[in-house]
């Protein structure tokens, strides 16, 4: 499975920004979730979505502000973030794992190549 993001760039804070996963292939079967990675810091969970939909699991620091979806019919995975901060700045990166949900980085075997997202105050 080949991912793409897109969506990223750069916002105000306190705006909002949606990001989209494209996958090459049916990822129907497949959790989806997003990380980012702020410069000199450690990659860090940001949400997760089981394959059915049905279940999510997001990280403290975005729980409440971001939300996951995706349409399994288009191969799709999205990232809606609402109340930006520069605290959020990061490559975001997406991501799909052959199991129904997971929130461990070392649990998803496929990743994209990611979207900058810059919030400025």
């Amino acid at each position: 499975v080949q991912l793409q993001a897109s969506g990223g760039g750069l916002v105000q804070a306190g705006g909002s920004l949606t990001l989209s996963c494209a996958a090459s292939s049916r990822i129907s079967s497949m959790g989806m979730g997003w990380f980012r990675q702020a410069p000199g810091k450690d990659r860090e969970f940001v949400a997760a979505i089981s394959w059915s939909g049905t279940t999510t699991f997001y990280g403290s620091s975005v729980e409440g502000r971001f939300t996951i979806s995706r349409d399994n019919a288009k191969n799709m995975a999205y990232l809606q973030m609402n109340s930006l901060g520069p605290e959020d700045t990061a490559v975001y990166y997406c991501t799909a794992t052959s199991l129904s949900v997971a929130t461990l980085h070392f649990e998803y075997e496929y990743w994209g190549q990611g979207t900058q997202v810059t919030v400025s105050s």
